[in-house]
């Protein structure tokens, strides 16, 4: 069905009263992942599924803040091949039409079983007379199954366009973006974190063990590289600004190549040895490109209390001549909260910008620790730890996380759907970025790639939106190599010319 005859009259959806028919209702000022998977599970639920728009009169009246307008808004819902019907509620109100097309199923978002206006309440009691009220926000999930129905080019030139879109819409041009990178040179931005060595070990398979169900590979080679925080750090350097770091590090031949590295990138550092714990160690088993396991050395309890304070005293040092503050915490014990909150008077005293980026995989950790920061950037998984919520839309999420952090902006990570921009204040703003890389060779590194491009986009003057494009080409470039290494500026400006000509 063309998208026009999707968007229908009260009359034409009356008409089909006799169908089985689930409404969902919302502004949908802008289609993202959210979006779809509550869209996706609703349609489960009856033969056709119709949306109810909320109209421009009582977008204003809410105080929305900036939208698209009530038919763009139609339009681009109509656009999805899952939706039956768009009805824009200018002539009607939402109970109304409930009781005049009697829909087997409402479903609202889970937030509006906390919250939710007068409106909603006549609604959900005309519905209930002839069906059911779902409160449901989609699966969450953290896997894109595109692949299983379309091919690597095709989904990657879809994301190309709508990258180009997306630009064309907040007036983002390559020579832009070029003037911006320029700028990096002029940023100074202190990392601190946890430092980690990546060794990457490639194997032939052999196939399984005789004696047990164990699989057995042959090693042929292995390469080492400096992760976590460190490879932050890298990013910012080969990216053009002035960089300082500050980690801690076992007493072992893995810290000597910590250092050795970033000396050669002319990093300034200050590494403390803790002679009790060894440097984070990450053994990746590979064999043709796939990585089978992962092995782990690793101690993840706090710094002793004398590291600790050296550790601040090193920060007020520095403080006095950085613009900004990039905490990458893979909770291993060095950011502990006597630190963050040393951090946080100094941004205060000095007016340095802060941004944070917390790492939960495979250990605990919420990133809300991170109070009144210029840019948090939690994956989905992250947000959800943080606020106990595994059931609440993105939308929710990520809502209520900017207002639980003060923060002034948030990137919401998911995976290979790409990542959600927020910029807070009093009307949020909000963008969907596409992954541009879909089948990476190794993801390992696109969360640090994305953080370092992203904070010195912002302390470098960049918008939000103009940061997020730099952030999205570099994460691209990031999982196209196996292992952690750091992206140059040039390169960084040859993709961005290729991916917006």
């Amino acid at each position: 069905m063309l998208t026009q005859n999707k968007i229908i009259s009260i009359d034409t959806a009356i008409s089909t009263v006799d169908s089985d028919i689930v409404l969902c209702y919302g502004h949908f000022n802008l289609i993202h992942p959210g979006h779809l998977r509550y869209l996706q599970y609703a349609k489960t639920l009856a033969e056709k599924l119709f949306v109810a728009l909320v109209s421009d009169a009582d977008l204003h009246k809410d105080s929305f803040g900036q939208h698209f307008s009530e038919n763009e808004r139609a339009e681009s819902v109509a656009n999805l091949q899952i939706i039956d019907g768009v009805i824009i509620l200018n002539q009607i109100t939402l109970k109304d039409l409930i009781d005049k097309v009697k829909p087997s199923a409402l479903v609202l978002g889970k937030e509006f079983e906390k919250i939710r206006s007068n409106e909603i309440n006549e609604a959900i009691e005309v519905v209930k007379k002839t069906g059911r009220v779902v409160y449901h926000a989609g699966e969450a999930h953290y896997f894109n199954a595109n692949l299983l129905y379309s091919n690597v080019v095709d989904i990657e030139g879809s994301s190309k366009v709508q990258f180009q879109e997306i630009c064309k819409k907040y007036k983002i041009t390559a020579n832009k973006l070029q003037e911006k990178i320029h700028q990096f040179s002029k940023s100074k931005l202190l990392v601190i974190g946890d430092t980690i060595v990546d060794n990457y070990v490639a194997c032939d398979a052999l196939g399984m063990s005789a004696e047990a169900p164990v699989l057995v590979v042959k090693e042929l080679e292995s390469r080492e590289f400096i992760g976590g925080a460190a490879i932050v750090a890298s990013h910012v350097k080969a990216l053009g600004a002035e960089c300082y770091y500050i980690s801690v590090v076992g007493d072992d031949p893995q810290s000597e190549m910590v250092s050795e590295s970033l000396k050669e990138q002319n990093i300034k550092i200050d590494l403390f040895t803790d002679k009790d714990r060894p440097t984070t160690y990450k053994t990746r088993y590979m064999v043709e490109g796939q990585k089978l396991f992962r092995v782990s050395r690793i101690k993840d309890y706090k710094i002793p209390t004398k590291i600790e304070q050296e550790i601040i005293d090193s920060l007020i040092k520095l403080a006095p001549s950085i613009d900004g503050i990039m905490i990458s915490d893979f909770v291993y014990g060095v950011i502990t909260q006597k630190i963050l909150d040393e951090i946080s008077n100094l941004s205060t005293q000095y007016g340095i910008k802060l941004y944070g980026d917390l790492q939960c995989s495979s250990q605990v950790g919420k990133v809300n620790k991170f109070k009144g920061f210029d840019l948090i950037t939690p994956t989905e998984k992250e947000a959800r730890v943080a606020l106990d919520d595994n059931e609440s839309g993105i939308e929710w999420i990520a809502n209520t996380l900017l207002k639980d952090t003060n923060s002034k902006n948030i990137l919401t990570k998911l995976g290979s759907d790409g990542f959600i921009a927020y910029k807070g204040g009093t009307s949020i703003e909000r963008q969907n970025f596409p992954a541009l890389t879909i089948n990476p060779v190794d993801a390992t590194g696109a969360g640090d790639s994305l953080f370092a491009a992203m904070s010195i986009s912002l302390s470098s003057g960049s918008s939000l939106m103009e940061a997020s494009a730099i952030g999205a080409c570099m994460a691209s470039l990031a999982v196209k190599q196996v292992g952690n290494t750091p992206i140059s500026k040039e390169k960084l400006s040859i993709f961005i010319e290729e991916i917006l000509s």
